[in-house]
């Protein structure tokens, strides 16, 4: 058996997973990536017996599925590569190999990923990072980054130029790893824990909170009440209108409709402000809690949410067809940034940036959790995987959210006030949580040791995936539509910088 399969938030005996030989682990999971209904969602490794277990996670879209396999391998040994077979995993081995110092025999790209405290090479710094360059006279080079205006986090943007027009980006990031990933083996209260997942990413605090507890509970083998499962899928739905509505709002700034600019940018508020009145907490910390909740959804906080919905909808509504109908915003936006449906498979895409060139990528509906099922989810496709495709899903998910919202208030579950207490986690345990943050494909695994207590942790950002997209994105545009690509995508700097 080359792999055990497992469904989202299943949990097994560690020791299930099956081990191969190198060849036969490299052969059998490129293999499966050579079909579109599958990708990977997790290949990371953990020190194991003195040497390193290499854990690779390949989902099936189609059946739902998740395939999980092993190989035990020596630190000293090289390896060959899977990204020689499928770029999809290049990112996933430059980990292995800065975290391990395990080298991949013909990688196209084995740079440093992050930097952490615990790599394995100590003097591979920021400082000394191996740009790609050009010698030319009639080329330059554009730095950008890491410090950056307002609140954006450190990443530095290399440019390669033939005048204004951008031949060349090397994106760098790790400027501010955190160690998130081993704090949550180092914290033991599930408080604490809860706060870890909570800051992961700051603007996906539900879903990757949700990734955690759906987790947690599966470790546990705890049932997950309804009203639980209700108030994560409402407020993950919620995030997801509040902030595409403040990304339109950034699109608009950064091709200067002023309009577009202010009138989204005031429409994300009432949103997040309903996220103050039900938890104390305009990003929704505090709010998703494993096996528990301390902040009941009402009927009162439904009527409330009603009313907002039925004055947010009408605006959203105008100032999308203003926006999409001036010609100096779809100037700027159509065509511009544009990733191709081939492209985006080879890189591995997930998420929004996925569904932006037609590939059928969506959690909700391949791996669905909590409501998901009932709420029988359509992902949303574009095809032309330009900003004007990046800007049509968001107006679009914003209204399919809107609709899911209003269904799921319509029959709102009574609180379940006889709870059964979390017991401990399952000891020589594996189990993997899987949602669909706005952003696209979160991923937690965890493992547990002969006590119940977390023996590793992965946390995976859609962004892990997605960051090289940007970068192949731009090439040919002008250095001036940076900016619009840039943030048309959003991708999270500190959901890389684990």
């Amino acid at each position: 058996m080359n792999a055990i399969s497992i469904k989202n938030n299943q949990q097994i005996p560690f020791d299930s997973i099956p081990v191969l030989e190198y060849e036969q682990f490299l052969d059998y999971n490129t293999s499966l990536l050579h079909l579109d209904d599958n990708h990977c969602v997790n290949y990371y490794g953990i020190p194991y017996q003195g040497n390193i277990k290499l854990i690779c996670c390949i989902a099936n879209d189609k059946v739902g599925l998740i395939n999980i396999s092993s190989c035990l391998v020596e630190l000293q040994k090289p390896l060959e590569s899977f990204s020689q077979h499928h770029l999809a995993f290049e990112k996933f081995e430059r980990e292995i190999h800065e975290n391990f110092g395990i080298h991949f025999i013909n990688h196209p790209w084995l740079k440093p990923v992050r930097y952490p405290v615990n790599q394995a090479d100590k003097n591979s710094t920021i400082a000394n990072y191996p740009f790609f360059k050009i010698e030319s006279e009639e080329l330059h080079e554009v730095g950008v980054g890491p410090i950056h205006a307002g609140i954006i986090e450190p990443g530095h943007f290399r440019f390669i130029c033939n005048g204004e027009q951008i031949l060349h980006l090397e994106i760098q990031l790790g400027y501010q790893h955190r160690g998130i990933e081993n704090l949550f083996l180092q914290k033991k209260k599930l408080i604490e824990l809860h706060t870890l997942a909570e800051n992961i990413s700051g603007d996906s605090v539900v879903e990757h909170t949700t990734a955690f507890v759906n987790l947690w509970e599966t470790l546990c083998e705890h049932k997950t009440d309804g009203d639980l499962h209700f108030a994560r899928t409402l407020a993950a739905e919620l995030e997801r209108i509040a902030i595409h509505t403040g990304d339109l709002s950034g699109m608009c700034t950064d091709v200067a409709y002023q309009l577009g600019s202010s009138v989204f940018g005031r429409l994300r508020t009432p949103i997040i402000n309903f996220f103050q009145q039900w938890c104390g907490n305009r990003l929704a910390k505090s709010l998703i809690r494993a096996g528990k909740t301390n902040f009941h959804f009402s009927a009162e906080l439904g009527e409330t949410l009603k009313n907002v919905l039925d004055k947010f909808e009408p605006d959203f509504d105008e100032m999308c067809d203003e926006t999409f109908g001036s010609p100096t915003v779809m100037g700027r936006f159509e065509k511009t940034g544009m990733v191709t449906n081939e492209l985006g498979k080879s890189i591995g895409l997930v998420g929004m940036s996925a569904r932006m060139t037609n590939i059928n990528r969506d959690i909700r509906t391949s791996h669905p959790c909590n409501l998901y099922e009932t709420l029988a989810h359509q992902p949303i496709l574009k095809h032309h995987g330009d900003v004007y495709s990046r800007a049509q899903i968001r107006r679009e998910e914003v209204k399919q959210s809107i609709a899911y919202i209003r269904d799921l208030i319509a029959a709102i579950p009574s609180e379940n006030l006889n709870r059964k207490p979390l017991s401990q986690p399952t000891p020589n345990s594996f189990a993997l949580s899987l949602t669909e943050g706005w952003r696209g494909e979160i991923c937690h695994c965890a493992i547990t040791d002969a006590n119940g207590e977390l023996l590793h942790y992965k946390i995976k950002d859609p962004s892990f995936h997605n960051w090289l997209a940007l970068a192949l994105a731009v090439r040919n545009n002008e250095i001036s539509d940076f900016p619009i690509s840039n943030k048309s995508f959003d991708f999270s700097y500190s959901g890389h910088d684990l």
